[in-house]
């Protein structure tokens, strides 16, 4: 399910980014939770470029199950 995060909660296991307050999840039912959507990684200036991922949304095209729980 999506939800808005309550509390800095550590480290995204997919982008390896911190779970900040504020941020847009997707918590599992094995209650696991991840980056939901856009994720700003960063931008470079002299590219003009702003990086962006989408974590669990990306891991579940090519994946069906819990990155920390596989068997789940």
């Amino acid at each position: 399910s999506e939800d808005v995060l309550s509390k800095d909660a550590g480290e995204c296991a997919i982008c390896l980014e911190e779970l900040q307050q504020g941020d847009t999840i997707a918590r599992l039912p094995c209650l696991c939770i991840y980056h939901k959507g856009q994720v700003f990684l960063g931008m470079h200036i002299k590219f003009q470029e702003v990086a962006f991922i989408g974590c669990i949304d990306e891991w579940f095209e090519v994946n069906r199950s819990c990155p920390e729980h596989p068997s789940d």
